[in-house]
């Protein structure tokens, strides 16, 4: 059974170049490298056709991508996953908090790639690990991953043109005063650090739309604020940055000047996903419901 990845749709019209029929389907040019020289094929009607091809209309063109295989790097592991869906071209997992995303030389096991790894060596899924939307270790909830590069490469373009809908929630220090508000403000790395962020002028545009869901206080009456938060870009710490921006840190986040003393990580969860399936057009939306421990700081 051939277990390359594949797509077929048909001709539109009589007399278009094979090329210009596949390149509206989002192939780029190193793909069609790819396809020539590591393995992949393109048919029409069943016989292999170079895109110089003249197509009729109906003819049946199928794309033939190369085989992949996990990474060299990655150690593969096993371990029950939370799906929250699957299809061809699809994973898309609950993340638990307190694991990072990808593996790092310090921490090269316990990852969820990691992990993905070892669910498609065991269900014969022949793909690498390419994740579409990265949470970092200690935030948890929804996450996206492609299973062929084709796919990745689709969702990227959908990333740069905004049509991915991803959406969180938080506890921050202090009474959030603006009930909706736009933090739009330039993010960068610090000059002093290799891992934090911070606004300044020379960084990269940043915009995070902030809605006030609860306000409340903790056992110890420090106010504290449940707040909605929508990315329309994606930088590295986007939210954390803009919220200690306007000196509401996320509880638990020491780095950008939240507190431990409440919760042991930032508070911080992807609730919500929305996609456009890239090969079928049709809308899709994943949810993740806050976890209780969390969701105990602003009820208690």
């Amino acid at each position: 059974m051939d277990k390359r990845f594949k797509l077929q749709f048909y001709a539109a019209n009589d007399g278009e170049l094979l090329r210009d029929a596949i390149g509206k389907f989002g192939i780029s040019k190193r793909g069609l490298t790819s396809i020539k020289y590591r393995g992949g094929a393109i048919l029409v009607n069943e016989e292999e056709r170079t895109v110089r091809h003249v197509l009729k209309k109906g003819d049946v063109i199928t794309i033939l991508f190369p085989p992949e295989e996990l990474s060299e790097g990655l150690i593969v592991e096993h371990k029950d996953l939370p799906i929250l869906y699957e299809d061809e071209s699809f994973l898309i997992l609950d993340k638990p908090p307190f694991m990072n995303t990808i593996p790092s030389r310090e921490n090269p096991t316990g990852s969820l790639a990691n992990y993905i790894g070892g669910y498609f060596e065991k269900q014969g899924i022949h793909s690498t690990v390419h994740i579409v939307t990265r949470l970092d270790r200690d935030t948890s909830g929804v996450v996206c991953i492609a299973k062929h590069s084709h796919i990745h490469h689709l969702m990227g373009l959908q990333q740069k043109r905004g049509l991915l809908n991803k959406q969180y929630e938080a506890i921050v220090h202090g009474h959030v005063t603006e009930d909706d508000q736009a933090i739009i403000a330039p993010i960068g790395r610090k000059d002093t650090s290799i891992i934090e962020r911070e606004v300044r002028p020379d960084g990269q545009y940043s915009h995070t739309d902030v809605t006030v869901l609860k306000r409340g206080h903790t056992k110890d009456m420090q106010p504290i604020t449940q707040v909605r938060l929508k990315l329309h870009t994606g930088r590295t710490h986007q939210i954390r940055v803009h919220m200690a921006h306007i000196g509401h840190p996320l509880v638990g986040d020491e780095l950008y000047g939240g507190s431990r003393e409440l919760f042991d990580r930032q508070a911080l969860h992807c609730v919500l996903l929305e996609i456009i399936h890239p090969l079928t057009s049709q809308k899709l939306q994943f949810t993740s419901d806050v976890l209780e421990p969390m969701r105990n700081l602003i009820n208690n």
